[in-house]
């Protein structure tokens, strides 16, 4: 599915509500209920995918997978106290080649900051 030229999501940030809509707007044959579940769906997919340890992989998208951090000492920034921290697994993403040259030719952003994207009607 190629880029949309015409930016309808409000504000600069992309939030799950906003991939709803856009994803609603896009497919006016699907109910935007409908739509809301099938978004709900995958990213619940990938959650449980990720606790087991899977690697997911979106071809021209990127990976998420998920590392292990090891226990090591730390220390308390306000007093210098050593400070155990824990082993944990974390989700990491790596950007895929495609998405990384998409997002390269875009056009440059403005100095003040994001592009002001167009509010939907």
């Amino acid at each position: 599915m190629a880029v949309s030229p015409k930016r309808t999501i409000p504000g600069g940030e992309m939030t799950k509500s906003g991939l709803i809509e856009e994803v609603a707007r896009r497919t006016p044959h699907i109910s935007k209920k409908d739509t809301e579940v099938v978004v709900n769906t995958i990213f619940d997919a990938m959650i449980e995918s990720l606790r087991l340890g899977d690697r997911i992989e979106i071809r021209g998208f990127g990976s998420f997978q998920v590392k292990t951090r090891e226990a090591r000492e730390g220390r308390n920034p306000k007093t210098g106290e050593p400070v155990h921290i824990s082993a944990k697994r974390t989700p990491f993403f790596k950007v895929g080649k495609e998405l990384k040259e998409m997002v390269d030719d875009s056009p440059d952003l403005p100095e003040e900051g994001p592009v002001q994207r167009e509010a939907s009607a």
